[in-house]
């Protein structure tokens, strides 16, 4: 039988909010993660409130962003789950409303089959212009993935997992019977099936 389990990124598999770590760089921290509650709140459209964030990126050096997306801290407990799901004969993938700079290598690390993220442009020298392009920019996007996903490895809504923290995640909510809020917006808590309130991914491992 064929299983699936989908994990949001950004204060889901990544203690923190990426954006908001190149925006401390550049300075603007406060004003970005003000942006970022709204959104993940559900105050905000997600596509808006990306597009507006990355804007604000413009300048920043691509070779800062990946030593920053290198060193960016993992959820306690988000390698005991990940391994403990596959023992279980789940595949295990990420979706992301962030940056592929900063899923693909804690994924890789992770053991994660797959992630799906967008990506910020950057200039022939390297420079971010602020642009930002991908599958995951959009409201509804985790939810029309996580359908193309189910009906490509042949899992069913009984037998998917998903984890999410914010609104961005409500429309794979949708499609999944086990769905639970990690330390998660009222909004999302709302949709789910199970809560953990607590910083410690393994928790998940008690509920499948």
């Amino acid at each position: 039988m064929s299983k699936l389990a989908v994990f949001d990124f950004d204060s889901t598999l990544m203690d923190g909010e990426t954006i908001d770590f190149f925006a401390e760089v550049l300075g603007f921290k406060e004003q970005v993660v003000a942006i970022t509650e709204r959104a993940m709140a559900g105050e905000l459209d997600f596509y808006t409130s990306l597009t507006e964030r990355v804007g604000l990126l413009k300048g920043l050096e691509q070779s800062k962003v990946e030593e920053i997306c290198k060193n960016l801290p993992i959820m306690h407990g988000a390698q005991e789950v990940v391994n403990g799901l596959k023992e279980r004969g789940y595949t295990v993938v990420c979706f992301s409303g962030g940056f592929r700079d900063a899923t693909r290598p804690a994924c890789e690390k992770l053991g994660i089959s797959a992630d799906f993220s967008n990506f910020l442009h950057a200039d022939e020298n390297g420079i971010l212009t602020g642009a930002v392009g991908g599958e995951m920019m959009y409201s509804q996007a985790k939810g029309d993935m996580i359908t193309r996903l189910q009906a490509l490895l042949g899992v069913k809504r009984e037998d998917t997992l998903v984890v999410g923290d914010g609104a961005n995640d409500l429309s794979m909510f949708a499609h999944a019977d086990t769905r639970v809020a990690f330390c998660a917006k009222p909004i999302l808590k709302e949709a789910a099936t199970h809560c953990i309130d607590v910083k410690d991914l393994k928790k998940i491992l008690e509920l499948v």
